[in-house]
């Protein structure tokens, strides 16, 4: 069975709310889902899944979630290749510029270490609505048919 991992850091609530939404359709598809605090889980642990799930805020000017900086950089020592993997946040789009730049900034890093996006990146300003939903949960099964 497949196994995935979605790692979340939450600050607001919201981008819990998001990263539950996708373990949600993950399991109802099918697949054997652990969805984790960002802060219990070691970089390395990320090799034990087939699937690999970020779910990150973005606060301040841009700024990474203080829970998740340590396995931002410690992504740098993995080889990620034949992980497929995807990224969803919250964020504000009061902050043009910054907007949700946490999940580009993961985007870009799983990529780097050599995994593959299985889906499009979804950005969510504040909590989901329901639009949003809708695109977690598609982006939830471009996933799952990624991998199976």
């Amino acid at each position: 069975m497949t196994k995935v991992l979605v790692d979340y850091a939450s600050m607001t609530g919201n981008t819990e709310e998001c990263a539950q939404v996708v373990a949600d359709k993950l399991e109802n598809l099918g697949l054997d889902v652990e969805m984790v605090e960002a802060t219990t889980i070691d970089s390395e642990d990320l090799l034990d899944y087939d699937l690999i799930v970020l779910a990150a805020y973005t606060y301040g000017a841009g700024d990474l979630p203080d829970e998740m900086v340590d396995l931002y950089e410690e992504l740098d020592d993995l080889d990620l290749t034949g992980k497929v993997y995807g990224v969803v946040g919250s964020g504000d789009t009061f902050y043009e510029d910054d907007y949700c730049k946490s999940v580009d900034e993961f985007d870009e890093k799983l990529a780097s270490r050599g995994a593959t996006r299985g889906a499009e990146s979804v950005k969510v300003d504040l909590s989901p609505e329901d639009d949003d939903i809708a695109r977690l949960e598609a982006f939830a099964s471009e996933l799952a048919a990624k991998v199976s």
